[in-house]
């Protein structure tokens, strides 16, 4: 079956570390006309396209009727450039929230025309690359909208994905490398050693166990919503059929380089801020509306707060979804009252600014 996608090519792309993605492409879909105002709605950490359409559709605040919405995807996850569609690029370099935007807007400017954006909108790694959106082309949209994600990846998430980055070296007898650091060892001559079929099995299903204590809350499985609402008999079948099913239908150096995408979050890394985050927040133009999770184990309500404080008085403002889901009250459209919740203050949001 054909994808449902396309992908535009960016040629040799340099990278903010100074090396290049050759022949590099960014793939992407869109939804709507394009005489209509866009939205920009990157995917997330494993994300594919297909996943994030949860959150459009008639009816709902992004609704095609009214809005060209562009979903761009990720580098590493499968359908842009990545280690998977790109066999002869070992080690795969380092890729930074910038280098994704950067190729979004070449993918928005040159090939879809458009010069302006009504909003750049997120979950998770998308809300990651809305804040760097902002920052990094601050008058190109009105409005942003990141949900359960942050602009600076926090010390305790970077420990986190250590934990997710482990389970796949560890099926490889290796160690992590470090905080935000790929394969050291890759780098040197007839120093890549790539996943065999049943490393990759064993680490998938080790990354899908150390994730299922992190994607939803304590209070998630106290009230047993595995059970009650998604329909598992138990706690292992949740494991098997929900987690270890979901990282096994990844590639694992896919799942790496997105790791350390996310590891390595911080969109003051760049001119002008220079890795001042303060004026990096200070830079935001658009109206934010920022919506994390009360029960988000990697992102919290507190560090949002952090944020919409550093922003200028009358940027930004702060909305807590109400729910026990976790991370995966943001996404992506699990927890139906979480969506509705969610497109409510969307829809508020756009109609007041």
């Amino acid at each position: 079956m054909a994808e449902d996608y396309q992908t535009y090519n960016l040629g040799d792309f340099k990278l903010q570390s100074g090396k290049v993605l050759p022949n590099a492409f960014v793939a992407y879909k869109t939804l709507g006309d394009s005489s209509l105002p866009a939205i920009i709605y990157p995917t997330w950490y494993s994300g594919e396209i297909s996943a994030i359409l949860w959150l459009t559709g008639p009816n709902k605040t992004l609704d095609p009727s009214n809005y060209y919405i562009i979903i761009p995807a990720l580098f590493g996850n499968g359908q842009s450039t990545s280690p998977s569609n790109t066999p002869s690029l070992r080690p795969f370099p380092k890729v930074t929230f910038y280098d994704n935007v950067r190729a979004q807007h070449e993918l928005v400017t040159k090939h879809l025309g458009i010069t302006h954006a009504r909003a750049v909108l997120g979950w998770s790694m998308g809300a990651g690359q809305t804040y760097q959106w902002a920052t990094q082309f601050p008058g190109f949209m009105d409005l942003i909208v990141p949900f359960c994600g942050s602009a600076k990846t926090s010390l305790h998430n970077q420990a986190m994905l250590e934990g997710v980055k482990s389970a796949l070296y560890a099926a490889q007898g290796k160690s992590s490398y470090g905080v935000a650091s790929g394969d050291a060892e890759a780098e040197k001559e007839g120093g890549y050693v790539g996943f065999t079929d049943e490393t990759k099995v064993v680490g998938l299903k080790a990354l899908g166990r150390v994730y299922s204590g992190w994607g939803f809350s304590q209070a998630f499985y106290r009230e047993r919503l595995f059970e009650k609402v998604l329909g598992f008999k138990d706690i292992e079948d949740f494991m098997v059929n929900f987690w270890e099913k979901w990282a096994c239908g990844k590639d694992p150096e896919n799942m790496l380089v997105m790791a350390l995408t996310w590891q390595a979050g911080d969109c003051s890394l760049q001119e002008p801020y220079n890795g001042d985050f303060q004026k990096a927040m200070q830079g935001i133009k658009a109206k934010a509306l920022v919506l994390p999770a009360q029960t988000d184990l990697y992102f919290p309500p507190e560090d949002s707060e952090i944020e919409v404080k550093a922003m200028r008085p009358g940027v930004g403002e702060l909305r807590v979804i109400p729910s026990i889901w976790g991370h995966w009250a943001g996404g992506p459209g699990d927890s139906k009252e979480d969506v509705k919740w969610i497109d409510e203050q969307l829809r508020d949001f756009f109609s007041r600014n």
